[in-house]
């Protein structure tokens, strides 16, 4: 496991004094709003103070006190430490779980490997893919059982029509 995590991406500044605005790829943006340190570009920043807006992080970095400092880290990556971070039971990073093995417990066989996890508003889809054959499977509803990490196993129980049916074994 990496001792990094990429939590977020940078997308704007925020007003004038160096501020940065970014998009958190996790549960919700409170989760980012506790940490004193990211990891941008190869560099530590020290948080100084962060804030949720709307879906956003606002967080001000030590040493970024221009919006043209700033600008210079748009589009970067947000990385946290590990060994900063606190889950809740039964909480994983998703990092962590991409490429495990995805079995449904309805048509009894493994179905592809996690791609992918896209956090939207309604709550988190997984993209599942077999060979060339992509499908989702979104968190809400009870479709995904369980996530065994000591497995590398994700149990789900789909719907007949979600997408993976066919036989292409």
């Amino acid at each position: 496991m990496d001792r990094l995590i990429e939590t977020g991406r940078i997308v704007n500044t925020h007003a004038v004094a160096g501020e940065v605005k970014i998009e958190p790829w996790a549960d919700t943006p409170e989760f980012l709003k506790g940490f004193n340190r990211f990891f941008i570009g190869g560099t530590e920043y020290t948080v100084i103070r962060s804030r949720v807006h709307k879906s956003h992080v606002i967080a001000k970095l030590e040493g970024i006190d221009t919006v043209e400092d700033a600008m210079a880290l748009k589009d970067k990556v947000v990385k946290i430490a590990r060994e900063d971070a606190t889950l809740p039971e039964g909480s994983h990073f998703i990092s962590d779980i991409l490429g495990f093995d995805v079995y449904d417990r309805r048509l009894e066989k493994n179905v592809g490997k996690l791609k992918s996890v896209d956090l939207l508003p309604a709550g988190a889809v997984y993209t599942i893919k077999k060979g060339q054959s992509e499908f989702m499977i979104p968190e809400n509803g009870g479709f995904i059982e369980d996530i065994d990490e000591k497995k590398k196993l994700i149990t789900v129980c789909t719907i007949e029509g979600m997408g993976h049916d066919r036989d292409e074994d």
